[in-house]
């Protein structure tokens, strides 16, 4: 857990910080922009702490209110329109658009390299600008588009080009969003709101097979058209509407919203400072690209996290073709549409009672490990039978197996690499990147004739889950000897050969990393 051995007071709190600073011992001789400003304003001094908690816990609903269902809305259609091809293949889309040995797995895999291409660049521009209002709905309005365009191909080679340049646009949210809340919330706050966001994928998995369900036995033949193109149609026209209102919805940085007033304003930017001990967003100015990409790929905890992220995406991957293997179970492709939606349902309620707990706890390793345990099992059980019930009680696990922690292990990044924030925004984006880079292979490993069981992909399942379980344990190693070092009052600031990145500032104030 983060202490900062603050006193009875919030006031007295700045008074150490000041006496801090006062120090020559422990204050760098020059300090980057942000750090010379560790003094609580005046409207947060004055302040008792029973004042500070109730105002504290104000804004924050607040936040949460403004910001989190329309993010959550809109990452649910993100998901929906990438993903809507798995349930495109059962309402014919194979057939219609006579595509032939891979070419479906290649249709699916091209979106996660257009995908892989832009995360970075988006990350370090959307840090730079500062206006995620502006730049996150102005993105969906452009894939919302592309993804409706997909109704109308004629042929593989207009599939591929559609889901390449979806990738492209769609790269920009994700990412985005995991800078977006790191950038509004504390540490202790950040799992919750991470596992709200990604709950977004899992509800539109769930609801993927419902709506896809309706229109395949509702509009097939509509207006001359097949029902998977008017699944591509209708989701895509939802995209573009739901965009135009985030518009109007979504805040900017705190220092740069205008929909908190003045006091309001210095306490958000404030917790932020106090959470790390050091300043965060500040200013376009202050913010550099390859400064950024430097800080992050010098530290060696991001290649642990990413091996750890890539791991449970790659296992994770199973969901690109969840109908498909559902299907295997011997049902209509009605029923089989419909039965992808508890495990999905499933998957939203362990997700959120994990990640509350690990930020009541301030643990995070159990939190990520425990659970891919359940996914190996679960990935064994669909490997090793036909049997029909024990089958659908593995699918019904695989889900919660992977994604129960996942959403612990990407708040984890942010907790992991916290400054600056063009390092972070990198990081995140590194880490997104290489582990969606398994989804290209990934989409080759479940041919229609490798069923029912899949032995090959659930085997590797198995194995990127193991490698996940390491990473974890080797991440937690790293961080714990780094926690002894700053209880031992060492110098441990990130030097760039050294890949600690612990802020100076910081660690002088009781910064300790979550372990």
């Amino acid at each position: 857990m983060v202490s900062f051995g603050r006193k009875s007071s919030v006031k007295d709190g700045a008074e150490h910080f000041d006496d801090f600073e006062k120090s020559p011992q422990t204050v760098p001789a020059a300090l980057p922009p942000g750090l010379r400003q560790m003094e609580a304003p005046e409207s947060v001094r004055n302040l008792t702490p029973e004042g500070r908690q109730y105002l504290e816990a104000k804004l924050v609903r607040k936040i949460d209110l403004r910001l989190l269902p329309m993010i959550i809305l809109m990452y649910i259609m993100n998901y929906l329109d990438r993903n809507n091809i798995a349930s495109a293949r059962l309402a014919g889309l194979e057939t219609d658009l006579g595509l032939v040995g891979s070419e479906y797995q290649t249709s699916v895999s091209i979106l996660f390299v257009g995908y892989i291409l832009m995360q970075i660049p988006s990350n370090l521009l959307l840090n730079k600008i500062g206006r995620p209002a502006l730049y996150l709905p102005l993105c969906m309005v452009v894939w919302g588009i592309i993804s409706g365009a997909t109704g109308a191909v004629q042929n593989f080679g207009g599939l591929v080009a559609c889901r390449f340049f979806l990738g492209f646009v769609e790269a920009v949210y994700f990412p985005g969003c995991l800078f977006f809340l790191s950038s509004w919330y504390t540490r202790k706050e950040l799992s919750i709101r991470t596992a709200m966001l990604y709950s977004g994928s899992l509800l539109s998995g769930a609801f993927s097979g419902l709506i896809a369900a309706g229109i395949t036995d509702g509009m097939d033949g509509s207006a001359g058209l097949r029902a998977w193109r008017w699944l591509f149609i209708i989701e895509g026209a939802i995209t573009v509407v739901i965009a135009a209102a985030a518009f109007f919805v979504l805040p900017n940085f705190p220092r740069t919203t205008s929909w908190l007033s003045d006091d309001e304003r210095e306490l958000a930017v404030w917790r932020l400072q106090e959470d790390i001990g050091q300043d965060d967003w500040v200013s376009t100015e202050q913010q550099s690209f390859f400064h950024g990409m430097k800080l992050a790929f010098s530290d060696i905890k991001t290649y642990v996290l990413m091996a750890l992220l890539f791991g449970m995406v790659a296992a994770g991957s199973v969901t690109n073709f969840f109908p498909t293997v559902v299907q295997t179970l011997g049902y209509g492709r009605i029923e089989s549409l419909l039965l992808t939606v508890p495990p999905y349902a499933l998957g939203v309620i362990t997700t959120f009672i994990n990640a509350w707990h690990a930020d009541r706890t301030g643990e995070r390793y159990l939190h990520i490990t425990l659970p891919l345990i359940i996914g190996i099992v679960s990935f064994i059980l669909a490997a090793a039978t036909t049997t029909t019930a024990p089958r659908y009680v593995a699918m019904m696990l695989m889900i919660p197996g992977v994604y129960t922690g996942y959403v612990v292990a990407l708040a984890w990044i942010s907790n992991t690499i916290p400054r600056p924030p063009a390092k972070r925004a990198a990081a995140l984006a590194a880490i997104n990147a290489v582990s969606n880079a398994s989804s290209i292979y990934a989409s080759y490993m479940y041919p229609t004739s490798a069923g029912p069981r899949y032995v090959v992909a659930m085997s590797v399942n198995c194995a990127m889950v193991a490698m996940s379980m390491i990473a974890a344990t080797v991440l937690r190693g790293i961080l714990m000897r780094l926690n002894k070092k700053l209880d031992r009052g060492e110098h441990v600031e990130g030097a760039i050969n050294s890949g600690q990145a612990v802020p100076g500032e910081a660690a002088s104030k009781g910064f300790r990393f979550l372990i």
